[in-house]
């Protein structure tokens, strides 16, 4: 519905003028084809040109199976991964951690 009233053009147009484009979250729920395709262009316009950062507690391997077909996941991540600065942080859940330094100090 939204590309029938041009708002999906627009929003698209605005993303594309970002200088960095941050993707939260990545991966928390697999896309349907609208969302796949909607992806697909975002990263195909800002391929090269513009920057993209992505956080997710999904394992990069793992990125294929939340994104769905085949064909378009490859081209998605072909765009994204070969030229990618990769950081893998470890460790426990900063908000895990927050949270029980919260409740220590609570007590206190």
């Amino acid at each position: 519905m939204a590309k029938a009233d041009g708002s999906y053009i627009k929003e698209i147009a605005k993303i594309e003028r970002q200088h960095l484009l941050i993707l939260d979250d990545f991966g928390l729920q697999p896309f349907d084809a609208q969302n796949r395709a909607a992806l697909m262009e975002i990263i195909e316009d800002r391929h090269g040109k513009a920057s993209l950062v992505i956080t997710s507690q999904l394992p990069v391997s793992k990125w294929h199976e939340v994104i769905g077909e085949k064909t378009i996941a490859d081209a998605i991540l072909d765009r994204i991964v070969h030229s990618a600065h990769r950081l893998e942080l470890k460790g426990e859940s900063m908000r895990k951690k927050r949270r029980a330094d919260e409740k220590e100090i609570s007590y206190q």
